[in-house]
């Protein structure tokens, strides 16, 4: 299972069960809640009506004032209100009053006038001086038909003579009870979902950042190239910063070891050549000889700085990881500029060239690079045409690709040779000399190659050889 996926399910678990003893804990809390509000506003009302209800209890005329009128108007009133959404069209108090000795005087139901309610809780312990209040169901199997009762004393000079309860229904609280839960669970529900929504996004964000260093670390370890990614500080920033510079640690250690012994391998030939030219000028000898041992010397020389030179361009070139210096560059322009630097061999061997590229042709790249690359393409086919040859750079542009082409009049290349051209030393014999050159020139143009994201592809044609390199970043843009 995969660490983001381990991340989300942990936190997943974690706001699934916090939401829900969150939830439950208030949903438990709603209902009596909104009881004890309830509770409170009939005390309140209970002892209002007692104060209100104390005269006529006093001198015991309460069943012929204008109360019981007054009640059963009251009963029959519809509110017409809404409250938060919800209509409230009749009253659902229900009020009754009491003697000393817990007798019922006056009920705004007119169920219960001279019923013994002495023995109810309101009644019982309201005349004992004590808060009385009960809750009792009017259908004992259904227990949403419980009714709150809330008693209050009547009083005269400090004795009980009476009683007033004020009773509502459990059931006309429900309504609010029910919205209010529904409320809750629709924005608990929204926040759990939110919290799942910003875990998923953080075990995404922090498996993405964990994933791109390991495919750089992996590309590391498998002599790939690799962008090394960017954080933005934190612990994530310190790893992508000691991956790199261990992978600079042991590149460099690695590298310098693999460039010593390919060094010394490739100076031993030329090095053999110039020392035994040497030995031999010591000795009695035409000046015709002298000249033919000294121009060996000269030409091992100059075989030994080139092999240097492009040692230290191709090491130059593997060590990048990217490129450093891009641009717009246009094919035309850059193809002009090599051929200029090698006009003095073109011209000396009586080549045709032909540079069918399109002015508005434009490469997207390092300049260097692309230069050094094209300019080793081009050495590498005056090497190979022969004298009165045929040279020909050209274009091709499909969307925001080019093939850039270079053919070159010559022998077939050998279907054996073909696979191996990009290998570092490995070279043909020159036509002419007979000699192979430093094998460093083709894979220079590879590496630089798959610096840009393209690719060098070499191949045998009627009449020649062309080679073709496929960048995938071009801009095709008006000159």
């Amino acid at each position: 299972m995969r660490m983001g996926l381990r991340i989300f399910l942990v936190y997943a678990l974690f706001i699934g069960l916090t939401g829900y003893f969150v939830l439950n804990t208030v949903m438990k809390e709603i209902r009596p809640g909104v009881r004890q509000s309830t509770e409170e506003t009939l005390v309140d009302t209970a002892n209002l009506l007692a104060e209100i209800l104390r005269e006529d209890v006093k001198h015991g005329t309460l069943g012929q004032s204008h109360w019981p009128t007054v009640l059963k108007a009251y009963g029959e009133r519809q509110p017409g209100a809404t409250i938060w959404g919800l209509a409230k069209n009749q009253v659902n108090h229900r009020i009754y009053v009491t003697d000393a000795k817990g007798v019922v005087l006056l009920d705004s139901a007119g169920v219960a006038v001279g019923q013994d309610y002495s023995k109810w809780n309101d009644v019982y312990l309201t005349l004992r001086g004590e808060y009385g209040a009960r809750s009792t169901r009017s259908d004992a199997e259904d227990p949403a038909s419980s009714v709150m009762h809330v008693g209050a004393p009547i009083r005269d000079n400090g004795q009980i003579i009476g009683a007033v309860t004020v009773a509502k229904p459990n059931s006309s609280l429900q309504p609010y009870v029910d919205r209010t839960e529904r409320r809750l669970l629709w924005y608990g529900a929204g926040l759990v979902a939110l919290g799942l929504l910003l875990g998923a996004l953080l075990s995404w964000w922090l498996s993405a950042a964990l994933r791109r260093l390991t495919t750089y670390a992996q590309a590391v370890s498998e002599g790939r190239r690799a962008e090394l990614p960017h954080y933005r500080g934190g612990e994530l920033e310190q790893l992508s910063t000691a991956v790199e510079h261990m992978r600079t640690q042991l590149e460099g250690k690695a590298y310098v070891e693999r460039y010593v012994h390919t060094l010394t391998h490739e100076l031993k030939s030329p090095l053999a050549a110039i020392r035994g030219a040497a030995e031999l000028l010591q000795g009695e000898m035409t000046a015709a000889q002298q000249q033919r041992f000294v121009g060996n010397i000269a030409s091992e020389s100059a075989r030994l700085q080139q092999l240097i030179e492009r040692l230290l361009n191709l090491a130059q070139v593997e060590q990048r990881q990217g490129l450093e210096q891009q641009a717009t560059v246009p094919l035309a322009a850059l193809v002009d500029e090599v051929l200029k630097a090698q006009c003095a061999r073109i011209e000396q061997a009586g080549l045709q060239v032909e540079r069918l590229i399109e002015a508005d042709v434009k490469l997207y790249g390092e300049p260097f690079l692309l230069r050094q690359a094209l300019g080793n393409l081009l050495e590498n086919a005056l090497d190979f045409t022969p004298p009165g040859g045929t040279l020909r750079f050209s274009a091709q542009v499909r969307h925001h690709d080019v093939d850039v082409c270079l053919f070159n009049q010559a022998e077939p290349i050998p279907e054996y040779a073909l696979p191996r051209l990009s290998e570092r030393f490995y070279s043909l014999p020159r036509p002419v000399s007979g000699r192979k050159s430093t094998g460093l020139g083709l894979n220079f143009v590879e590496e630089v190659m798959k610096l840009h994201g393209g690719s060098l592809q070499i191949g045998n044609v009627p009449g020649g050889v062309q080679v073709v390199l496929h960048l995938h970043t071009v801009s095709t843009l008006p000159s």
